[in-house]
């Protein structure tokens, strides 16, 4: 048996691995940073072997209570990702599984790889309604591609972000599903909201983050969600850039995409602690939410974060930020690594396909109150 995770977004050390299955892992922290709770490997040589597979620091990750009623990811064909039992007792996160093939991966949430990136971005810009272009570079030097869709200057501006932490692989397969229905030319909403409305797509905020196998920091060890009030190029460029081409065309609506280790529900997080916080901005708040479960099973507003209390936002998180800076319509919108309990999958648990599915919904709220951006 041999465990790996040398390729994209891959992370484990191997501990310990004994012939009658009992294998021990560690996560290793992210790159120049304390975080660590993401894990992505492969293991080969255990067909038909009843494997425990015990990762000895799960109870000293960034977010142990996450690991409660967690269940792995594993797959085959790198396609389906299914649920595999797990429990976490002590400390310590034990899977349990026999492999019916001779090699299985293992990861917490579903990949969404470079390759699947790149693919992402090139098969986007080919569509007539949609362009591509490079706002900067990461730490690393990778490019930070946006997608521009619709027609710029002729209505209200639109920006979608995603995985300024990188580990949120979920966010990445929602902006799929949203992108596949937004450039969809025979669908009734898409087609109103181009017509009022221009999209800004960031996929992947944290490139280099995503390919190391970070949970939440990019190359130099930035939490990008905690740079919104001084991003910095040599610490945080993938924000600086970000925010310099928002400071450029302006922003009517945001929503930072995430995902969230603890709460087993889809949710938002709004801009009640602002300082600029007033009726009309809760009313159009509330107006969103209402229609996105109106039209979604998916989303709900019952479990969440909580309001910040007034005037206490952190204006360094990004949907704060931007709200306060541009007066606008702004949510960090949050999934579950677990699944959604409102309606539970035994199965895949909240999966890409999931993901993808309540990224399409996002368009029906949007559209409805696409005309009272300017409150």
């Amino acid at each position: 048996m041999k465990i790996s995770s040398n390729f994209d977004s891959g992370n484990i050390e191997v501990v310990n691995i004994r012939e009658n299955g009992e294998i021990e892992l560690m996560i290793r922290k992210d790159t120049n940073s304390d975080f660590f709770q993401w894990f992505h490997f492969r293991l080969t040589g255990a067909n038909d072997i009843s494997c425990k597979i015990d990762i000895i620091n799960a109870g000293q990750s960034t977010y142990p209570d996450g690991w409660k009623n967690y269940h792995a990811c594993a797959s085959y064909d790198m396609i389906e990702w299914f649920r595999v039992p797990t429990t976490f007792e002590n400390g310590v996160l034990t899977i349990d599984y026999t492999p019916s093939n001779d090699s299985i991966y293992f990861a917490y949430f579903a990949p969404y790889s470079y390759q699947d990136h790149l693919k992402l971005i090139h098969r986007s810009q080919v569509s007539e309604i949609c362009r591509m272009e490079v706002i900067g570079e990461t730490v690393q030097g990778r490019d930070i591609e946006m997608l521009i869709i619709g027609d710029e200057g002729i209505g209200k501006n639109i920006w979608v972000i995603a995985r300024q932490h990188p580990g949120e692989s979920m966010c990445e397969w929602f902006i799929e599903g949203m992108l596949d229905r937004l450039m969809d030319d025979s669908d009734p909403v898409s087609i109103k909201l181009l017509e009022q409305a221009c999209f800004y797509v960031i996929p992947n905020m944290n490139i280099d983050g995503a390919i190391a196998g970070n949970l939440r920091a990019n190359a130099a060890g930035m939490n990008l969600n905690r740079e919104w009030a001084a991003p910095s190029l040599e610490k945080s460029p993938e924000v600086f850039h970000c925010l310099n081409k928002m400071s450029e065309v302006g922003v009517d609506l945001l929503l930072d995409i995430h995902g969230d280790e603890a709460i087993p529900y889809n949710f938002v997080a709004a801009s009640e602690g602002l300082p600029s916080y007033n009726l009309a901005l809760k009313r159009l708040e509330e107006k969103f939410k209402q229609h996105w479960m109106d039209v979604s099973p998916d989303f709900q507003d019952e479990f969440n974060y909580g309001a910040d209390k007034p005037g206490e936002a952190n204006l360094t998180v990004c949907s704060n930020a931007i709200a306060e800076r541009f007066g606008c319509l702004s949510f960090t919108v949050e999934m579950p690594f677990k699944d959604n309990d409102n309606l539970p999958d035994p199965v895949y648990g909240w999966s890409p396909e999931r993901s993808m599915l309540f990224g399409e919904s996002v368009l029906n709220p949007i559209l409805y109150v696409v005309r009272e951006l300017e409150f």
